[in-house]
């Protein structure tokens, strides 16, 4: 059985991580996965929690050593951890407290084991060999697990590295990420990419502007920040003052060319924005300040099934699988994303999409933060679209004036509502069942005054 190592980084004394400012040495982290390898019960199946993204990456790495497999779902409420239970009984908690988890519990070592002296060779872990297991939300609310193989996680991983080595050319990347790494992206782009694509890895989790600034200050250059559409946009509008970054990835939702172009100026650097998904993993890049088209892996594949679907087949993939997004396909490695499938509005024989709505909403100066939201959903005829926004320096009748002259009046929220923030998640999203919500709690709110 063919196999690959657990990290590409072969020197004992090469620096894998940093902590705190200070660095993590290859034979110390090893040393640390062994460690907890022999500490983990008989389970098979581990929810790995650490907010330490260091102490994840461990955590994950003992995993792996151990030929167990983590499971990373989207949420970790009570619901979420029962059905994760009732799928695998044999399941443990690795984290930093137990957070009223109910699952057994082991407790990340607050120490390192001392220094034996003697090197440990890196762990080769089948290709073949599942290591974890992603989670999607379904239509239902229930947690779709999606299997990955180790094979198939380098492989992905190796090629995302090979696009960022073609975009900047500067030697081992210290990487700095705003995305929680049991996140699909930031597992990918954070995590294996220290593991697998020679980057070195921060175990800071980052999340306000001047957090940002103060991790990427503690890791010495070439720095490349992982971050989101959302953190990006919050950090530019800060104004905090960054140090020099190499480069800047970019996921988890389109990101506007607008922003993208303030993105590379105001920090000097290439931006490069992935577009994948948790089923099929990063497959095409962009460079998204230059151009709309997105450029695939080059052994990815794009094909139109019978009824005009799209999948993604080959490289990593070991089947092909169908793409929740409008492509427009220009050659077999080139592509334009005109949207989800679940994207498109219809009102009064008018058609536009909400992406499209969102980025004109979010093109009006001093709007901070807003989505626009269909109640119901798309496909009941319910001809009333809702926005919600943030913009602490404009009033209503500004904002709909300014929408006026930008989308069309079919497409106006009724009703406009103010907000103090949306409620996104770690990745930066808007979770559909949230927006809903928010559109019950408005309802509620305009009966009472009424």
């Amino acid at each position: 059985m063919s196999r690959l190592p657990l990290l590409t980084q072969s020197s004992p004394e090469a620096i894998f991580a940093w902590r705190q400012g200070h660095p993590v040495r290859v034979q110390t982290f090893l040393r640390d996965v062994e460690q907890v390898a022999a500490s983990m019960p008989a389970g098979r199946h581990v929810l790995n929690t650490c907010s330490n993204r260091y102490e994840f990456c461990v955590g994950f790495a003992a995993a792996v050593m151990s030929n167990r497999v983590s499971l990373l779902p989207s949420t970790r409420t009570p619901d979420t951890v029962a059905q994760l239970r009732a799928m695998a009984p044999d399941l443990f908690h690795l984290g930093d407290a137990p957070g009223g988890l109910d699952l057994p519990f082991l407790s990340f070592p607050a120490s390192s084991p001392a220094n034996s002296g003697a090197h440990l060779a890196v762990p080769m872990i089948p290709v073949e060999q599942q290591v974890a297991q992603v989670f999607t939300s379904g239509s239902t609310g229930t947690p779709l697990a999606h299997s990955k193989t180790w094979g198939a996680l380098a492989h992905c991983v190796r090629s995302g590295s090979s696009r960022i080595d073609q975009t900047v050319d500067c030697g081992p990347l210290q990487l700095v990420g705003t995305v929680p790494p049991q996140h699909m992206y930031g597992f990918e782009s954070t995590l294996l990419l220290a593991l697998q694509g020679g980057a070195v890895l921060s175990a800071a989790h980052p999340f306000y502007p001047a957090d940002i600034a103060a991790a990427l200050a503690d890791v010495p250059a070439p720095r490349l920040l992982v971050s989101t559409p959302v953190h990006l946009r919050a950090l530019l509008a800060s104004g905090v003052s960054l140090p020099p970054v190499a480069m800047v990835l970019c996921a988890t939702a389109p990101l506007d060319h607008t922003l993208a172009c303030a993105v590379e100026q105001s920090l000097g650097a290439p931006l490069l924005e992935i577009y994948g998904s948790t089923e099929t993993g990063q497959i095409a890049t962009r460079r998204t300040a230059q151009t709309d088209v997105w450029t695939l892996f080059p052994e990815i594949a794009l094909k139109e099934t019978l009824n005009g679907a799209v999948q993604a087949q080959g490289g990593h993939l070991d089947e092909p699988v169908p793409l929740g997004d409008n492509i427009e396909r220009l050659d077999n490695q080139h592509f334009r994303l005109l949207g989800r499938h679940t994207d498109g509005v219809n009102i009064a024989g008018k058609r536009s999409s909400l992406t499209h709505l969102n980025h004109q909403l979010l093109s009006i100066p001093g709007v901070v933060d807003g989505a626009f939201y269909m109640p119901g959903g798309n496909d009941t005829g319910v001809p009333r679209i809702m926005a919600f926004v943030v913009a602490p320096t404009l009033q209503r009748d500004a904002l709909q004036a300014a929408l006026r002259q930008r989308i069309d009046p079919a497409f106006l929220p009724r009703p406009l509502v103010l907000v103090e923030s949306l409620p996104r998640n770690t990745t930066g999203k808007l979770p559909n069942a949230a927006l809903a919500a928010l559109a019950a709690e408005n309802g509620r709110k305009t009966e009472a005054r009424s």
